[in-house]
């Protein structure tokens, strides 16, 4: 007769904070599991730059013991910044000072860095989870896609947006906030597309009016990627062919007519399909009484727009904090993760606010002033990017 497989520590998601929590707690002796539905690590690409922040990400990577590793992999020049008005008007430009405060990383570079320091074994690929129940006790039991089952005495949702976990804790799905992405890259942008490399530079790219913008950065293996972002009705998207990428360029277009030629030759020039993306969030005070066994981290506890900056970088902290406090209360899961939840919802309601008043800023009225002001402000405030 088969047995149910047990595990103490199940982290669902082998995104950058699972990776992170996976990580901490191996430093500290403590073995996990982590479930993740891709066929293996490189079943797919992991997005763009990121920039990695000295108090959250940073701190994170000093906890996993990978603090130095990580800083061989930074991207040079990638913290500069440009903010265009729609005329392609330069109106606030920062070079890359090389202070390191927060350095630009590869998204695959940075989740291979993490992988390559867990235990084989640790990541089961191919594990999609489609349900989790409580036992009683604190313990849980874990659905597989398969139909396989195993048990686990601490449960940890890291898996993000639409979390399968997140049930067990809150009824909060995450809300359309009004905006929509398409993103699209142009390869090789040097020889390629030399205009477009040089509108946007080394750095982040702010072009922004009207209620839209384009965001933008240069990857480190030289293609442009690039996001357009518009207020639009939730069911926008759904009216455009991204099948036809021609047709799907042209009703994009539409939007930006009276944009410079250059911001627009952006979208004509793309060398990648048009992908779209509704941005949604959590909401701002998202929290929930303590369940035994089973808890919450990044995008699954506190999904935010990206313009504050922090997803990636929060949900490194969150996995760092909570790979601490399971450590530091050995066999008293209900301790670690009330001290830990009592920290991470002040921490997320802080920064879920702060990603709101960005987000109203870079599609304000008067956009792009208000950003211009604040990078000018004396107090430095987050630059907006993961």
């Amino acid at each position: 007769m088969e047995t149910t497989p047990h595990h103490p520590v199940t982290v669902v998601g082998a995104g950058l904070g699972g990776l992170v929590l996976a990580r901490v707690l191996h430093v500290h002796g403590i073995e996990s599991t982590v479930l993740d539905l891709e066929a293996g690590r490189h079943a797919r690409t992991q997005g763009g730059m990121l920039d990695i922040h000295e108090e959250t990400g940073q701190a994170a990577l000093r906890a996993a013991g990978l603090h130095e590793e990580f800083r061989a992999r930074v991207h040079p020049g990638g913290e500069a910044m440009r903010v265009l008005d729609k005329a392609a008007r330069i109106l606030l430009e920062e070079k890359d000072d090389g202070d390191g405060g927060r350095p630009e990383i590869d998204r695959g570079d940075l989740r291979d860095l993490l992988l390559d320091a867990l235990p084989e074994g640790t990541v089961r690929w191919g594990a999609k989870v489609v349900g989790a129940e409580p036992l009683g006790d604190g313990r849980h039991a874990v659905t597989l896609a398969d139909g396989t089952t195993s048990t686990t005495g601490l449960l940890i949702g890291a898996d993000g947006a639409w979390s399968r976990i997140r049930p067990l804790l809150s009824g909060a799905r995450p809300a359309y906030t009004g905006i929509s992405f398409v993103e699209l890259d142009l390869l090789d942008a040097d020889v390629r597309h030399p205009g477009s490399a040089e509108l946007i530079g080394g750095g982040m790219f702010f072009a922004l009016g009207d209620h839209k913008a384009f965001l933008a950065h240069r990857e480190t293996d030289g293609s442009l990627h690039v996001y357009t972002a518009l207020r639009a009705a939730e069911d926008w998207l759904s009216t455009i062919d991204f099948a036809d990428t021609g047709a799907a360029k042209s009703a994009l277009l539409e939007h930006f007519a009276d944009w410079a030629p250059g911001l627009r030759a952006l979208v004509t020039e793309a060398d990648s399909p048009l992908t779209p993306r509704h941005i949604h969030a959590l909401p701002v005070e998202h929290r929930w009484q303590r369940v035994p066994g089973v808890t919450l981290l990044g995008d699954a506890a506190h999904l935010m727009s990206p313009f504050a900056g922090e997803g990636a970088n929060l949900a490194m902290f969150d996995g760092a904090e909570l790979g601490r406090a399971i450590a530091e209360h050995p066999g008293d899961v209900e301790a670690a993760l009330t001290a830990y939840e009592g920290t991470l919802f002040p921490r997320s309601a802080r920064t879920a606010r702060e990603s709101a008043r960005s987000q109203e800023m870079l599609f304000h009225d008067r956009a792009p002033q208000p950003l211009v002001d604040m990078f000018t402000s004396p107090a430095e405030e987050p630059h907006g990017k993961d």
